[in-house]
């Protein structure tokens, strides 16, 4: 198990990665991160045909001041794709109003690759042409856990 950590309010703009600032990593070499980025390794050591991981995130996001308050969400993206089963909506009713999100992921990573995971903010407006997002969030209090399952 890892765990990430990133406690001050920061910025993130739209498609960009959620920064971690602090850890606790994991000691058997399966999950490669840089502190003060956002890109994790998640490598496919294993005897078996798989490596299998779950990775669940939790924070507060907001819309800061200037902000248009629309639904904004966040997701776990591998290898640059958002998981869409692991998108978290959270709607505020004004600006700077922190909500809380969840999510989860099940990633399987074939034996000898290596996959990259991240959790970035994505438009939450995507299906509704009329509707343009925020171009930047606020995000804080961030917490990713990475366990292998499998």
């Amino acid at each position: 198990m890892a765990e990430y950590l990133a406690n001050a309010l920061q910025s993130v703009t739209l498609n960009s990665p959620v920064l971690f600032t602090a850890s606790i990593p994991c000691t058997k070499g399966c999950i490669y991160h840089e502190d003060e980025t956002g890109i994790f390794t998640l490598r496919g050591i294993t005897n078996n045909c798989f490596a299998r991981y779950q990775v669940t995130y939790n924070g507060n996001i907001a819309v800061p001041e200037g902000g248009a308050v629309t639904p904004i969400a966040l997701a776990i993206t591998v290898n640059g794709e958002p998981r869409q089963t692991s998108e978290a909506i959270f709607t505020p009713q004004a600006v700077n109003e922190m909500g809380n999100v969840t999510s989860t992921a099940i990633i399987t990573v074939p034996k000898g690759c290596c996959f990259s995971v991240s959790v970035r903010y994505i438009d939450a407006t995507a299906n509704d042409p009329a509707t343009t997002p925020t171009p930047v969030i606020d995000v804080q209090n961030s917490n990713l856990v990475i366990n292998r399952i499998a």
